[in-house]
């Protein structure tokens, strides 16, 4: 490996090809001892007992990998003839409910739901389609692009033409083609001479060849952008970011930024969304199942510090002071059972060194002794 893979603390994904994900920083783990018949009945009993016992639907959910509750998922339905998403969308409601089935949907088919509620109805849902396909490596988003076309029978890039339109609508159709270049190698000439055409396109330049910006954030591979991002700096005394966001506004303006911003780090990146999210009310939950579901067994680990480092407090902390805001206002079990599952989510493995010890012993340790 080259020094600039050490200096810019590149990411591996599962696969060990270049990647802006991590396969190795999740916090939910394989359940040792795992028996999927003997959860299926502890859910079961819980779902048609009276009163649906949350608890243990929170403790199974949580604590076992997606993989794992697939199989839970395949016992439950034998056992019972019902599906278990069924059934927890009857005795379950809202955010919880949400929170729940998410846990239960296969990644691709979780993906797949969150495109097409972007895509739904009257305007699009642009920051859920850029946050999408600006973190997903090309294989997540070719999975994506099969199970759109095998359910609806129509091309995912198809449909999203029909929903986006201009330079911003261009700059997502290159990404959600899923083909940006994956090599490993560094052309540190070719970093240089594109850090100039940029240069020259935006900074430079009255007015802005946008185009410019386009092709290379949307096809470049990581570590090739993570070059020219330093020898951009080299060159203008800027980050490329600055420039962009000088140079531009809008969603093309958005898109751009957050394709930076994933190149450096995707953790940082969903760090920040989260945070955004949580000021105001609304969308707030959505974003937080959406983004803690789809990186639990990615890079949540990775989340929780650039969040750390980013706001000055723990990611715990900032979901339970804004759902202390929530409870004053609607004081609802929905909202209580939410945030039980989200801070669950977070911290299975603190460390490779209490792996065993949080395996065994998380439900009696207490949220304050594991996240802070």
């Amino acid at each position: 490996m080259s020094s600039v893979w050490d200096d810019l603390n590149l990411l591996l994904d599962s696969s060990d090809s270049l990647s802006i994900t991590s396969s190795a920083r999740g916090t939910i783990k394989e359940k040792p001892g795992f028996r999927p018949a003997e959860d299926a009945a502890a859910l079961r009993v819980a779902i048609e007992g009276i009163g649906t016992t949350e608890k243990t639907l929170i403790d199974i959910l949580t604590q076992r990998t997606n993989a794992q509750r697939q199989l839970i998922c395949k016992a439950y339905q034998e056992a019972t003839g019902r599906t278990l998403a069924d059934d927890l969308k009857g005795d379950t409601h809202g955010d919880f409910e949400d929170i729940l089935v998410a846990l239960i949907t296969p990644p691709t088919q979780f993906d797949l739901q969150q495109f097409k509620q972007a895509i739904k109805g009257a305007g699009t849902s642009d920051s859920t389609l850029i946050e999408i396909f600006a973190s997903r490596t090309n294989n997540q988003i070719k999975d994506l692009s099969d199970a759109y076309l095998k359910e609806t029978g129509r091309s995912l890039l198809h449909d999203l033409q029909s929903e986006v339109s201009g330079d911003y609508g261009k700059s997502l159709l290159l990404l959600a083609e899923g083909k940006r270049d994956e090599s490993p190698n560094v052309d540190a000439a070719k970093a240089k001479a594109e850090a100039m055409v940029l240069y020259e396109a935006g900074e430079k330049r009255w007015g802005t060849d946008e185009s410019k910006f386009i092709d290379i954030l949307c096809c470049r591979s990581v570590p090739q952008l993570r070059q020219t991002l330093v020898e951009y700096k080299n060159l203008t005394g800027k980050t490329l970011q600055q420039s962009i966001e000088n140079e531009m506004s809008g969603k093309l303006e958005k898109i751009l930024v957050s394709i930076v911003k994933c190149m450096k780090s995707v953790p940082a990146y969903l760090a920040e969304h989260l945070h955004e999210g949580m000021k105001g009310m609304g969308t707030t939950e959505s974003i937080l199942t959406r983004i803690m579901v789809s990186r639990s067994e990615i890079d949540l680990m990775d989340i929780k510090v650039e969040y750390k480092k980013l706001f000055g407090c723990s990611l715990y902390s900032a979901i339970e002071v804004r759902t202390k805001r929530q409870r004053k206002a609607v004081s609802t079990l929905t909202h209580s059972s939410h945030t039980q599952i989200l801070i669950h989510s977070l911290d299975f493995l603190s460390s490779s060194f209490l792996c065993v010890s949080l395996h065994l012993h998380f439900p009696s340790l207490g949220s304050d002794l594991l996240f802070h």
